[in-house]
């Protein structure tokens, strides 16, 4: 809180491009979704860049630090009047800027809205989001709560298809609690789509004690390979890598502290397979049905599947497009022998 609201007064002021996400270009959907969204709530909104996965129609979708809600009120439009989407931030009634899960790019003098949560402002704006999205009810819902702790809110087992994050969990103490909120709260076959920022090394205390880098998001961040075995011991799939993109500190004397450790920017997809759905290595054919991936869909960094093309994937790739919302998305059909094995390695 004190970072943000006192020693930031605008983007500029930050000594790391750790803010910065390594997006893919946004479907022309997504850009006119954005373009919806009511002007506060996009001034108030300090995530990083957009973490918008496919294939959304009719979804359940539970975004972890919503912050003032422009990721939910986006999403809002892509599931349509029949899905919904909950945000959940632990931004109390009086703060000085949006001091959440997720004070990202603050641009914004820190003084601008002193009175109100970021909560506050995303619930101010349902009635208006609804009316212009042309809906008869809400499908939108935010709630003040911890994402290590998702029971505390309410939030049932197995409630959601989706579950995002828009680099917050880089903030949380405990990792691995939320990561394993995020798989209880999720369907079988649903996945868990977020940006983070992670580390080459496990940090040492120096780092992960210094008030500075903890702001700029780095002194929290968890080292790449300690994401795989957590993710493993809460029982998701392998973390399948989106994209990714350097992070450069111009500061000389963080990098005195953080010597040879370099960080990384970071988009992954972890879904929540059931063991029914495993078999073998298969052969899969895009139907090129989602809504602005018709011709193309870019998966993830080692799997891009084109409109009736026959694609070899592993056994892994292949129970999650078997059991996940991709599923009607793709014929699959035994083969597969040739499959590509999957590169882990973010950094």
């Amino acid at each position: 809180q004190d970072y943000y609201g006192k020693e930031l007064q605008k983007s500029e002021d930050l000594k790391t491009n750790a803010c910065v996400t390594s997006a893919r270009p946004l479907p022309k959907a997504v850009r006119d979704a954005l373009e919806r969204v009511h002007e506060e709530v996009v001034a108030r909104y300090y995530g990083c860049g957009l973490v918008i996965p496919e294939c959304l129609a009719s979804c359940r979708i539970l975004d972890l630090g919503s912050g003032s809600g422009r990721d939910c009120y986006l999403l809002s439009q892509l599931v349509g009047e029949q899905g919904h989407v909950t945000g959940i931030d632990m931004t109390e009634g009086q703060v000085r800027r949006g001091a959440g899960a997720s004070p990202r790019s603050p641009s914004i003098p820190p003084l601008l809205f002193p009175s109100s949560s970021q909560v506050k402002v995303a619930k101010k704006h349902i009635a208006y989001h609804m009316d212009k999205f042309g809906y008869q009810k809400p499908n939108v819902e935010f709630l003040q709560g911890y994402m290590e702790k998702l029971g505390d809110a309410g939030l049932a087992d197995e409630s959601y298809d989706i579950v995002i994050s828009n680099c917050v969990i880089n903030l949380a103490p405990d990792k691995r609690a939320v990561l394993q909120e995020a798989y209880r709260v999720l369907k079988p076959g649903g996945e868990m789509y977020f940006s983070d920022v992670y580390a080459s090394q496990r940090l040492s205390e120096a780092i992960r004690k210094h008030r500075v880098l903890w702001g700029e998001c780095l002194a929290g961040a968890l080292y790449w390979r300690d994401l795989y075995s957590i993710a493993e011991e809460v029982g998701f799939s392998p973390p399948c890598l989106v994209t990714a993109s350097p992070i450069t500190i111009s500061n000389k004397e963080l990098e005195s502290i953080i010597g040879d450790c370099h960080f990384v920017s970071a988009t992954f997809r972890l879904f929540k397979v059931p063991d029914s759905s495993r078999a073998g290595p298969v052969q899969v054919i895009y139907n090129g049905g989602i809504v602005g991936h018709e011709r193309e869909l870019v998966f993830d960094a080692n799997f891009t599947f084109k409109e009736g093309e026959v694609v070899d994937v592993d056994a892994e790739m292949a129970a999650i497009l078997r059991s996940s919302r991709f599923a009607e998305e793709f014929l699959i059909q035994a083969g597969g022998a040739n499959a590509a094995a999957p590169q882990d390695c973010c950094c």
